[in-house]
């Protein structure tokens, strides 16, 4: 008696999109700011051979590699105005008035430091 073992699955191509290399944006799921313009190109494969894609253009989405949250990037005009090195500040969160230490040290007010315990 002969056994065959054949082996059907599905694996996706990812790469970057041309324009936003190296762009890096907030995760609108966790927070995070490790969200990445990623196209993606899923093919039906068998035995571990990429055989059929599942679209003909692919998926253009903001991928977080940190909770795996996936969204079409026409969704997301923050995004779309970064392309090609563009102006980050038009999203929805403005950057901080006062970003790290100052070098401003606090004036001592005349009040005996505070003791715990």
């Amino acid at each position: 008696m002969v056994f065959f073992f054949f082996v059907c699955g599905e694996y996706t191509f990812r790469s970057e999109v041309k324009g936003y290399e190296g762009v890096i944006c907030q995760c609108h799921n966790c927070g995070n700011m490790s969200a990445r313009v990623i196209k993606s190109r899923p093919f039906f494969t068998f035995c571990f051979v990429p055989i059929i894609p599942f679209t003909i253009s692919g998926f253009v989405e903001v991928v977080c590699h940190i909770c795996n949250f996936k969204q079409p990037l026409k969704n997301r005009p923050d995004v779309v105005s970064m392309a090609n090195g563009g102006n980050p500040g038009a999203g929805p969160y403005p950057p901080p008035a006062n970003p790290g230490w100052g070098g401003q040290q606090q004036q001592y007010q005349g009040q005996p430091p505070a003791r715990y315990g």
